[in-house]
């Protein structure tokens, strides 16, 4: 992608970016730095000249060039006439930094250097031994597949049946002809869209939303439309399953269907990404008759609903209506590296993702395919010792967070890797900036949401185990109070305990 960014665009997405905890030439190279490697600035953008960046900041053109200064020697920014250079990612140095300082250990996608915890991340090592035999089986079986091909745009039939049955079991009958395999989560969701949402189309998503989705949905040249999920303390009445739990304000999203019309709806209704939230059998009922009176194509990310942590019953979407099309994956319950996800809609829909997924690629690795049927097949071997694991994981995270951050809001999540927690002031992004410094690696808020929302808010999994658990959360102590020290910081006021999420 190649364009340019204005003074005024980029001010708004470096909001409060001068804390006082380094010089200002610093802290605005940070900020840019991480604005760059989390996505919110895309690569090849020219950035603001350096006059009208500093008229629109309201500091001198020095800080600015510094700051320019800076960011070239680190590799973040190109060398180019005047002071239009454009963003880049310098070559990562095995131990994860780059000239002049800079910590690539924020960098969604780079290699964390040894003595940083990531926590950008939600995701689990393999169910090793489980794994194993899965691909020494499938190693077995490969032979009898070599003299084919090896080109299957909807996937190998074992992979697909073995998914099909486990629709079945869940209560959504599917045949094999309902399933197209793709290489993970991420890659169902560009095949959907490429199918589904032409540019400018509009594309409703919850906000927060799972930021790989946001930027797939950008990327496909959709508009988004986000839907604002209800605060955790203060659930609207609209959005209160049973037991008074928040979830989903589907009076304001029945009104954006209305209104909005978007071709397509993307959910998380399974243990959603980032708030672990549950959606109840009535909502996912309401929100079914509502895309289909507006004319919408529902899209539902099942990828974290195996990982139920206090065994809530939920239907999936689908057996609400044959029209609503179903992603599913591995990488959370198995092991992102497995690289396997799926697609389950009706089988006229089908035929049209594997017609577009050929002008992407033409079918995923055979012998990958094969290891992911047997661990389908038994889908439930890995799950309750690793469940077990995530629960007392999850436990210990939320009681070190009310231990040592308890000006921290947290949600407890009903399921998935990570709990969502509100800050006490609108740091969320200065957090990131620092954190490298205190051994962690972290996703500012802003990443799950679009116009620079959610800087009151920070995604922190609980996929480590406790002992560095508790190492993070006192890192993320450590960079709050480094923070708390600056006079500029100490201005904001926080946002009063009963707003809502914006």
């Amino acid at each position: 992608m190649s364009g340019s960014l204005n003074s005024s665009s980029l001010a708004r997405l470096l909001g409060e970016w001068n804390f006082g905890a380094a010089p200002a030439y610093r802290e605005l190279a940070d900020v840019v730095r991480l604005l760059v490697l989390d996505g919110r600035v895309p690569l090849d953008v020219a950035l603001p000249s350096e006059r009208a960046l500093a008229a629109t900041l309201g500091i001198s053109r020095t800080t600015v060039t510094a700051a320019y200064s800076l960011l070239r020697e680190q590799g973040f920014l190109s060398s180019g006439q005047g002071s239009r250079g454009r963003t880049c990612i310098p070559q990562a140095s095995p131990r994860g930094t780059g000239n002049g300082g800079a910590n690539l250990s924020g960098a969604p996608g780079l290699a964390v250097p040894d003595g940083i915890l990531d926590l950008a991340y939600a995701s689990l090592p393999a169910s090793g031994e489980v794994v194993h035999r899965a691909f020494a089986s499938a190693l077995t079986e490969l032979p009898a597949l070599l003299p084919g091909f090896g080109y299957d745009a909807l996937g190998v039939n074992p992979l697909r049946e073995a998914i099909a049955s486990h629709y079945a079991a869940a209560g959504v009958p599917t045949t094999a002809e309902q399933i197209l395999v793709t290489s993970g989560a991420q890659h169902a969701l560009n095949v959907v869209l490429r199918t589904l949402a032409g540019r400018a189309d509009k594309v409703l998503v919850e906000h927060p939303s799972y930021p790989n989705a946001i930027d797939a949905i950008r990327a496909a040249g959709c508009r988004l439309v986000p839907v604002a999920m209800p605060a955790a303390h203060a659930p609207a009445p609209s959005a209160a399953p049973s037991g008074g739990r928040p979830g989903w304000d589907l009076a304001a999203i029945e009104t954006a269907l209305t209104q909005q019309r978007p071709a397509m709806a993307y959910v998380v209704p399974d243990f959603h990404n980032p708030t672990g939230r549950l959606m109840s059998d009535a909502q996912r009922r309401r929100l079914v008759r509502a895309a289909a009176a507006a004319g919408t194509v529902l899209v539902v990310d099942e990828t974290l609903r195996e990982l139920n942590l206090d065994g809530a019953a939920s239907t999936p979407v689908a057996a609400f209506s044959p029209a609503v099309v179903s992603i599913g994956s591995l990488s959370k319950s198995h092991w992102a590296g497995l690289r396997t996800g799926w697609i389950r809609a009706d089988e006229s829909l089908i035929q049209r993702f594997a017609a577009a997924r050929t002008t992407m690629d033409l079918g995923g690795p055979v012998v990958e395919q094969l290891a992911a049927a047997h661990l389908v097949n038994a889908l439930s071997e890995p799950l309750p010792a690793r469940l077990a694991t995530l629960r007392d994981n999850r436990d210990t995270l939320l009681e070190l967070i009310a231990g040592h951050l308890p000006d921290w809001q947290s949600e407890r999540p009903d399921g998935g890797l990570s709990v969502w927690c509100r800050l006490p002031a609108p740091i969320s992004t200065a957090l990131a900036v620092v954190a490298p410094d205190y051994g962690i690696r972290l996703a500012a808020g802003p990443r799950f949401g679009t116009g620079g929302a959610f800087e009151h808010f920070l995604r922190v999994p609980f996929t480590l185990p406790p002992e560095q658990l508790e190492t993070a959360v006192l890192a993320l102590r450590a960079a709050q109070d480094k923070l708390a020290t600056s006079p500029q910081l100490r201005r904001n006021v926080p946002a009063p305990p009963d707003a809502a999420i914006a």
